[in-house]
């Protein structure tokens, strides 16, 4: 049987300190496309989708987080301009002071409705969809 052409599994993490849970995690991606991220990276084969989660955390940030909730599922073909990817995003927290690694280049907390810095890929979506939940504890809507 021929494998089936699909598109790529990333797993994503929106982390809130403990200490100020009104602030969010972005890395500065060191590797194309440019600008600002949530730490996330793609699946390897035979890992779930919540390890991945935890083990990009680990590997851009250096911080060990706990995973909350689900907040969605992202699967727009034009979200990343390297090819159509797939990203499972959770909402996690962690404790102490980030330190970029892996494919970061920089790491820092920012607010969630005013980032302040160029932001990769939908990730503008995906933390209005976070801002929506802290605000009510909805996940993100379903998208057509």
């Amino acid at each position: 049987m021929t494998a089936p052409v699909t598109p790529l599994l990333a797993a994503d993490v929106i982390i809130r300190p403990q200490s100020a849970p009104d602030r969010v995690l972005l890395i500065q991606r060191r590797n194309p496309p440019h600008g600002w991220a949530l730490p996330g990276g793609f699946v390897d084969r035979g890992e779930r989708v919540e390890a991945a989660a935890l083990r990009e955390a680990r590997e851009e940030t250096g911080l060990e987080v706990a995973l909350e909730a689900l907040l969605g599922c992202y699967s727009d073909p034009a979200r990343d301009p390297r090819g159509h990817t797939v990203s499972a995003v959770y909402v996690a927290t962690a404790r102490g002071e980030p330190r970029a690694g892996d494919d970061a280049r920089d790491a820092r907390w920012v607010d969630p409705a005013d980032p302040g810095v160029p932001l990769a890929f939908d990730h503008a979506l995906i933390l209005g969809d976070y801002l929506r939940y802290r605000a009510t504890g909805e996940v993100a809507p379903l998208r057509f």
